[in-house]
């Protein structure tokens, strides 16, 4: 059983249905719906949906070249890497229905999904605490309606942020890891249609510089999605009025690009960022976390999509072995493997990933960074290559510098 049909838990179920396995899927709302993003897909996030056959050449899918950075005076494009293990081009496609393309890839592989079905908490073996299923509420639009429970082999966590079962099984979010805070609307402007994704690295509020970037991603539809993302690591942090900053910086833009009021198409939404592991373990009685309810996120770029769809498919190989060990004793050693797995995948590169956001939050060294980084591309394209944890094994000098930083960092 999954909880929560984002792309993290969309992806869990389509990996354990391919397996042949039986899996149901429940998720709060009904699609389409919408989600705040940036709507930026990585290479990363781009390899992932290969893997699964998702058909991205169809109409609404915007390939880019890279990322373009502003900051300094300066203007810098970087094409995304050329890998082996990873594809050379990102994406863009709105979450409106980004995620109900996966939801429906997942029923199409056999997965049984449930919409309008509120999670209110795990149901617990008496003796052993292990969850064995879920409490229901229905809202009743469909065929299901009132209260249920459904027991389940396994439950899966993939109920974001909030994460009400990790909760109710005692995983609280870690005071030592950081949160992030992201805000966005869409625009019809002419920048709707560009070949690189575009970051600012200089964030001002008034004169003060903020531990955070905007962007500008073109939808290729006629609008771009405009944001910002902030780092709790500012002490400003929790006196900043997001949205308002929000469109205190859009009034600075050029007036061609359109990023007035009467071109806004959306309203200005927020949605909380939870990095670097922020809740821990990510498999404990049963309950398997994955995407931001394991708390994901890449602390050097706030990137989430790809995380959540790799720790999906790592969670449905987990468990696919699991399940087909002969006692509970076996299928309980094989699950607890899973928290290591995660942690040799991206402990240490998230370790490097919560040092970065502790200095950028100190004063002046964002500006310090910017203005001396920029200039010189080769540095830019390496640190490029470390914001986006793409790297190829056997590498180049900057991938292996990468790598081993990544490895002799203590794990997160």
């Amino acid at each position: 059983m999954v909880v929560g049909a984002g792309p993290a838990g969309s992806t869990t179920a389509f990996h354990l249905a391919r397996s042949g396995l039986r899996v149901l899927l429940l998720e709060k709302t009904r699609f389409p719906r919408e989600k705040v993003c940036g709507d930026g897909l990585t290479p990363r996030a781009v390899k992932e949906l290969v893997a699964m056959g998702v058909d991205i050449d169809g109409p609404g899918w915007i390939r880019n070249r890279g990322l373009r950075v502003v900051g300094g005076g300066m203007r810098l494009e970087l094409d995304w890497p050329e890998l082996h293990s990873f594809p050379d081009f990102g994406m863009v496609r709105t979450r409106a229905d980004f995620d109900e393309i996966l939801v429906r890839h997942a029923e199409s592989a056999g997965v049984h999904v449930i919409e309008g079905a509120n999670v209110t908490g795990p149901i617990l073996d008496e003796r052993s605490g292990h969850v064995t299923g879920v409490r229901v509420r229905h809202d009743g639009r469909g065929e299901h309606d009132g209260d249920e429970s459904y027991t389940a082999r396994l439950v899966v966590a993939a109920d974001g942020n909030s994460t009400r079962l990790s909760i109710a099984m005692g995983l609280h979010k870690r005071a030592d890891r950081p949160m992030g805070v992201a805000v966005r609307t869409y625009f019809r402007s002419p920048r709707h249609d560009d070949d690189y994704l575009e970051t600012w690295l200089e964030l001002w509020d008034g004169d003060r510089l903020l531990p955070g970037y905007g962007w500008i991603f073109g939808v290729g539809d006629g609008t771009a999605n405009i944001g910002l993302g902030l780092l709790n690591t500012s002490e400003a942090f929790k006196n900043i009025d997001y949205r308002d900053l929000l469109r205190r910086w859009v009034k600075n833009m050029p007036a061609e690009w359109g990023c007035t009021e009467e071109n806004m198409t959306a309203p200005v939404r927020g949605a909380a960022l939870p990095m670097a592991f922020n809740r821990q373990p990510h498999y404990t009685r049963g309950l398997v976390l994955v995407g931001d309810a394991g708390g994901t996120i890449n602390p050097f770029n706030g990137e989430g999509i790809a995380y959540a769809m790799e720790t999906g498919r790592i969670a449905a190989e987990v468990i696919v072995q699991a399940l087909a060990r002969g006692t509970a004793a076996q299928r309980e050693r094989a699950l607890l493997a899973y928290p290591r797995i995660l942690k040799d995948a991206y402990g240490g590169y998230f370790t490097l990933g919560r040092m970065f956001v502790e200095a950028i939050g100190r004063p002046g060294v964002m500006n310090f960074a910017t203005r001396h980084g920029l200039p010189h591309p080769t540095l830019m394209r390496f640190a490029f290559k470390l914001l986006a944890n793409l790297t190829d094994r056997r590498g180049d000098a900057s991938d292996r510098i990468i790598n081993a930083l990544s490895k002799v960092a203590p794990s997160a």
